[in-house]
């Protein structure tokens, strides 16, 4: 083979392997924040360990050297099998074995030394093909490196993820890693190769394509299997977004149904309704006739909502289609949220609330929030003081805006860092607690923009299964462990309320 296209060859090589390793990166950050949530830490922590371990795979490949090709063609076959397996083996060590951290640290650094081993026995490859100047050599291969990583930095939200998921579209990258690695070296340099050693590299790569295809086949499976042994009753629906994983689980005797949103429970048929009727029927006692619905994709706020006959237009603001259809169409939650969405009454709006806040240059009678916490980058932003100063610009005169905002009991800094938030936006707010046994103890504010609201229902308040007058009293009392203390306002520079949640749940 001419020595221009042998080169070609192994930069191409290069190229495909750099593309794979960073699929692999963004694989194991995209796991972790799905599973544990905090994008910034699950990324820290794989790219740092990632990094180091490519420090000591480099050093390590010195000893490699004087068998350069086989080496090489070795490292990308355990690399391609860790790699496309990463995804399966790290849900697997989170939903059977709590061992989340420890193996996604393990893995990263395994993964990581691989490839820091790559790049020298690259370097002594295309020297033998034409010994040249190591300046040249060593600009080619980072050019075909860099452009590689680039690719593979596009492909993996635009492409792999869409098409295939997170687990299949790692055992594919992986299958592509083994079979461009190892079938470079057994055509360029099998020369280099006793005839052991290319029946060795030949029936590896065929393992290894071998394995993850069965992987690939039954990784549905194992993901079902996976994700029911996280939950303590049977999945009935359970899909994957653009934005979150939604899991509907069902009792054995039907009584009780639940959905989860990345793990994370959002109701409990048995007590949903003492949930939202605190959360909405404080903000519906002035004026209501145009109400403003943050979150609440499944159609339970938007149910005790519509109970006033003199609403007459509810814009929903909920980012995830899928949510809103699920509420739609599932039988058992259109039959817990009344049908909600076909009241002609109500819009739907498919957007992050945060920019459309930005965007509205409409006044609402009555706001409501029923935001998933904010535990994480994504969420933390929708806790802010610039969130609420948005949404106070929303309020009509004399509206009433009431706003869910955790648990303060298990993570009491972060309940009151809403409510530092909302009275830095220019809102004065009322606090108020109430017990839903499937969460807890939880925390709402009443907020309005001039003095603190009094925390009370309308005299026309449709009939009610757990609030009343008398529970709202009781409502405003907090013990004295569970009182302020001086938690901050977050805002977008300064998420405090991430820190106050992983802090505050530790140990629950």
């Amino acid at each position: 083979m001419p020595p221009r296209l042998a080169r070609f060859l192994v930069l191409f090589a290069v190229f495909v392997c750099a593309a794979c390793g960073l699929v692999y990166e963004l694989a194991l950050v995209a796991l972790g924040s799905y599973l544990l949530g905090n994008t910034i830490t699950q990324a820290s922590i794989v790219l740092s360990v990632m990094v180091f371990a490519m420090g000591v795979g480099s050093l390590a490949s010195k000893r490699l050297q004087a068998r350069s090709a086989l080496s090489f063609a070795m490292i990308e076959g355990l690399l391609s099998l860790i790699g496309g397996l990463s995804v399966l083996l790290l849900y697997a060590s989170f939903a059977w074995f709590s061992l989340y951290g420890p193996a996604l640290i393990l893995i990263a650094f395994v993964i990581g030394a691989l490839i820091g081993a790559e790049i020298p026995l690259l370097m002594t490859l295309i020297q033998k093909i034409r010994e040249e100047d190591a300046a040249t050599a060593v600009a080619d291969l980072f050019a075909a490196d860099y452009v590689g990583g680039l690719i593979g930095g596009l492909a993996f939200p635009f492409l792999l993820l869409p098409l295939l998921g997170l687990p299949k579209g790692a055992l594919t990258v992986g299958a592509l890693n083994a079979v461009v690695g190892v079938a470079v070296v057994l055509w360029l340099f099998r020369s280099e190769l006793t005839r052991g050693g290319r029946l060795l590299l030949a029936v590896g790569l065929a393992l290894v394509v071998a394995v993850l295809a069965v992987a690939f086949v039954g990784s549905d499976r194992f993901e079902m299997s996976a994700r029911g042994a996280l939950y303590r009753d049977p999945i009935v629906h359970a899909e994957r977004t653009d934005y979150q994983e939604i899991v509907v689980t069902e009792a054995f005797d039907g009584t009780d149904t639940r959905l989860f949103l990345n793990g994370d429970l959002q109701f409990s048929s048995l007590d949903e309704y003492r949930y939202h009727e605190s959360l909405v029927h404080p903000a519906m006692t002035g004026e209501r006739g145009d109400v403003l619905l943050l979150g609440g994709g499944d159609g339970l706020a938007l149910r005790e909502v519509l109970r006033y006959d003199d609403v007459r237009h509810v814009t929903l603001v909920d980012l995830d289609p899928a949510v809103v259809d699920l509420a739609r169409n599932d039988p058992t939650i259109r039959d817990l949220n009344d049908d909600a969405f076909a009241d002609p009454r109500v819009e739907v709006v498919h957007e992050d609330a945060f920019n459309w806040l930005r965007d509205n240059g409409h006044e609402y009678d009555a706001v409501i929030v029923d935001m998933p916490d904010g535990e994480d980058v994504a969420t933390s932003k929708l806790y802010t003081v610039e969130f609420y100063t948005l949404m106070r610009h929303a309020m009509a005169d004399g509206a009433l805006a009431s706003v869910q905002a955790g648990s303060p009991f298990f993570a009491a800094d972060a309940y009151w860092s809403v409510g530092s938030a909302l009275n830095e936006a220019g809102l004065a707010t009322t606090p108020y607690n109430v017990d839903v046994p499937s969460f807890g103890n939880w925390g709402f504010y009443l907020a309005a923009d001039g003095a603190a609201p009094d925390l009370e229902l309308s005299e026309d308040h449709p009939d009610l299964r757990f609030l009343d007058d008398a529970v709202l009293d009781a409502a405003q009392v907090f013990p004295k462990d569970r009182r302020p203390d001086g938690a901050k306002a977050s805002s977008l520079l300064h998420p405090y309320i991430i820190g106050y949640h992983e802090r505050g749940w530790e140990g629950y």
